[in-house]
């Protein structure tokens, strides 16, 4: 559907404005939708494609609230859709390869239903030369917008409609914090929760800072009713979302509050289980660790990226901690969060990691115990300053470094299971077994996924399972007898 560019203003991203960070508060305003845009979509279908992190996930749920707020319905698949948004991912190049090799195939779409519009929204727009080769060479989109301005979509779409032309709107810096947006939540009983939006760490090897924005956060009375609605509605559980959770409140002018205190508060809620990520070791601190421990709610799991376990290349990657200090937090958890289940985020083959910078990394994996972990090759990302670093350290030495790393998180992660065998543990059960319908899957308060035979009318509780045997990435259990009765009686 090659467009003619001329008509509409399009708003083109820069890093250069993306790296700017002001101390300029940010506005808490309210969603309000024009009731031109009402029934835009009437009799038309839309489908979402979500890649990437959780803050993808939800900005999908907002999306799919959007569209169903001015009339969309839901596509079961491609063929039956009038639009189609990718929700991006840019933190490492293979996510974006296969964003354009999905571009490529529902453009074939577009010679059965030329009216298909083809939207590309999240962090891929919100770089400079993914918006430069659309404009060059994928005219099959016809709708790109980015992380900061979800909340305009009706707009952009009416303006796609109306004029027949492509339409680009991708702001390069934060606007506001838009509060009571529409969301279609993708599960019933489990929730995400934005709390906070961008990053101001500037990690050499990451593009988040630019394409998420500087750190704000929502107002704490924003954040408490919204999870207040959820448990009215019946959810169980709640993640708490921020690109770094653990700076929450920290750019407040006049209120001393953080992600400890939001946690004392969200406990009061009456939610069974609140979870939080992604945490940054460096602004993980001791009220927020007393929280995990002294509140049932919060769960003993947490997700802490360490990246590398070598000072050198944490220093060149600007992670602003080393590996004493990262231990030094781990050590406090398990200090004071009995039994907690710790996974992280390991980088394998930064630019001229030596042999001993991976050694080093090794040690860290011992000596912390991580009962698993996200584990990737370096990807050099165009605008960070990693991306000009030097590296002579050969892609085949790279893969046998991330061989062996996987080993020894794979032993740890089946250590971490192992530990809980002929334990009873609690389970919220989230429905069938991707394997096996006729067994129900669920998740531990330390995050272990776990199946076991029972009825689906046990679906969206939370039931005790005594786990009988003990996988490398899963435990399969038992339903508890005494729980049986409980659960139905309530």
């Amino acid at each position: 559907m090659k467009k003619d560019d001329t008509k509409l203003d399009h708003l083109f991203p820069t890093f250069k404005d993306a790296r700017k960070r002001t101390k300029s508060e940010v506005e808490n305003i309210e969603f309000e939708l024009d009731p031109k845009y009402l029934n835009l979509g009437n009799g038309k279908k839309y489908l979402i494609q979500t890649y990437g992190c959780q803050a993808n996930e939800a900005d999908s749920e907002v999306m799919a609230g959007i569209l169903e707020r001015i009339g969309f319905t839901k596509a079961s698949n491609p063929e039956d859709s009038d639009l189609i948004i990718l929700n991006t991912c840019a933190i490492r190049e293979n996510a974006e390869n296969r964003i354009w090799g999905e571009i490529g195939r529902l453009s074939h779409y577009q010679k059965t239903n030329p009216n298909l519009i083809i939207g590309l929204a999240g962090c891929m727009p919100q770089e400079p030369d993914v918006v430069e080769r659309i404009l060059k060479k994928q005219h099959a989109v016809g709708l790109v917008f980015g992380t900061h301005n979800v909340h305009k979509l009706p707009e952009y779409i009416y303006d796609a409609y109306l004029s027949k032309e492509r339409v680009i709107q991708v702001y390069s810096k934060e606007g506001e914090i838009i509060e009571n947006l529409p969301k279609i939540r993708n599960h019933q009983y489990k929730a995400w929760v934005n709390i906070m939006f961008g990053c101001d760490e500037f990690c050499t090897y990451c593009i988040v800072p630019y394409t998420r924005g500087k750190e704000r956060s929502r107002l704490p009375e924003d954040v408490i009713l919204e999870v207040e609605e959820l448990v009215k509605a019946g959810y169980q559980e709640v993640t708490l979302l921020g690109q770094n959770v653990n700076a929450y409140g920290k750019d407040f002018k006049e209120l001393d509050y953080t992600l400890g205190d939001l946690l004392n508060d969200l406990d009061k809620t009456g939610i069974s289980r609140i979870r939080f990520t992604t945490s940054h070791p460096r602004d993980l601190d001791l009220k927020t660790i007393l929280a995990m421990k002294e509140l049932k709610s919060v769960m003993p799991h947490l997700h802490l990226p360490v990246q590398s376990g070598s000072d050198e290349v944490l220093r060149r990657m600007n992670r602003r901690y080393t590996k004493e200090m990262y231990m030094e937090k781990v050590n406090l958890l398990k200090e004071h969060v009995k039994g907690i289940s710790i996974t992280t985020d390991i980088i394998v083959g930064f630019p001229n990691e030596s042999d001993q910078d991976f050694e080093d990394t090794l040690d860290l994996v011992r000596e912390a115990k991580f009962e698993g972990a996200y584990t990737f090759i370096y990807s050099k990302r165009k605008g960070t300053p990693a991306a000009i670093f030097e590296d002579d350290t050969p892609a085949d030495v790279k893969k046998k470094r991330l061989l062996k790393l996987n080993e020894l998180i794979n032993a740890g992660f089946k250590e971490g299971n192992q530990r809980f065998l002929d334990e009873v543990v609690e389970v919220l059960v989230d429905g069938p077994s991707e394997k096996d319908e006729a067994v129900l899957a669920g998740y531990t308060p330390h995050n272990k996924l776990i199946n076991f035979k029972g009825s689906k009318s046990l679906i969206g509780k939370i039931v005790k399972v005594k786990v009988t045997k003990a996988l490398t990435w899963s435990l399969q259990g038992k339903l508890y007898s005494n729980e049986i009765w409980k659960t139905i009686i309530m």
